[in-house]
């Protein structure tokens, strides 16, 4: 029976550091085995709001539920949680095996060799596991940070940025992890300035400009039909393809091609009905259509939005 209350739930959450207001009202709720992202510029609230899902600090206001229990004012890791913030906590002199063995038993745990070795697996580092750590690259410390994690065995995993310093192969074993974590059942909050890596894995994103939310929820809905983005169009005779463009109903051909992988494409700026209604008439003039994609994702235009709409409110709030 899946579990409908939420992993999070916050109501007018705020967090002040002197004179600078961190988080501002925030809301948040959080829905159990799902990926939820956190965006937002720097100085925007991310890590503050991820430190008090950690425990790692207690908010001045508002109230704070995490896997149904309130979170008093108490510095403390609530139970059933786990991650970290500002990069993982590691000992350079340890290898990656005798870190973890280390980490489990500051936190009280019995965890035995077979347990580590599981969590190793997981993230890809079995190879690297007798290892010391001062030897490790970025990404390297952030997948052994996300196997202590995961030795807790956590309902809710927070993470920061934990894809800083992934090459490829890594970036797979940790997109891996998480996605069967979700499946099984555990919730995920994690923060990132890659788009790409929100958008791959996440089926929810919170986007935080100056403390508040400017947007929180499904990811499908931040791709606003009404909403004009760029888009490139491949095709089989550009000079075609940019006379019918420029005589489609709201669409907008903007000056010069540009080159994508080796070849000239069209760029138009347009909404999705309108990109769709100009490759049907491409179609019918006989242009064969080989790519459409937008020039930025729906994620990062709706980000680069909200986030430009915070700034301009602020700039005639403080003009008054």
């Amino acid at each position: 029976m899946e579990d409908t209350q939420p992993a999070v739930r916050a109501r007018g959450l705020t967090k002040c550091f002197g004179d600078v207001v961190a988080l501002d009202e925030v809301g948040l709720e959080l829905v159990p085995g799902r990926i939820h992202g956190l965006a937002g510029p720097n100085g925007a609230g991310k890590t503050t709001l991820l430190g008090l899902l950690l425990g790692l600090a207690v908010a001045d206001g508002g109230e704070l539920e995490v896997l149904g229990r309130p979170v008093g004012r108490a510095l403390a890791a609530p139970d059933g949680v786990a991650g970290f913030v500002d990069g993982p906590g590691l000992y350079p002199s340890l290898t990656a095996r005798k870190n973890l063995a280390a980490l489990a038993a500051l936190r009280g745990q019995d965890t035995g060799a077979r347990r580590i070795d599981e969590v190793l697996a997981e993230v890809g580092l079995t190879d690297v596991a007798d290892d010391r750590v001062r030897g490790f690259s970025l990404g390297m410390r952030q997948r052994l940070g996300l196997a202590a994690a995961l030795l807790t065995e956590p309902r809710l995993l927070v993470l920061d940025e934990p894809s800083n310093g992934l090459d490829p192969a890594g970036k797979q074993h940790v997109h891996g992890a998480l996605r069967r974590l979700a499946d099984n059942g555990v919730t995920v909050v994690l923060s990132s300035h890659r788009m790409d890596d929100l958008e791959a894995l996440c089926s929810e994103v919170t986007i935080l400009a100056t403390g508040r939310v400017r947007f929180s929820g499904p990811l499908g809905t931040l791709a606003v039909e009404t909403r004009a983005l760029d888009h490139r169009l491949l095709t089989s005779d550009l000079r075609t393809a940019r006379l019918v463009a420029a005589g489609a109903a709201g669409v907008t051909v903007l000056d010069g091609d540009v080159a994508w992988r080796g070849t000239e494409v069209l760029v138009v700026r347009a909404t999705a009905p309108a990109v769709e209604q100009l490759v049907a008439a491409l179609v019918r003039e006989g242009v064969g259509v080989r790519e459409v994609a937008p020039v930025v994702s729906p994620l990062e235009a709706a980000y680069l939005a909200l986030t430009e709409e915070q700034r301009t409110e602020e700039q005639q709030e403080y003009g008054r």
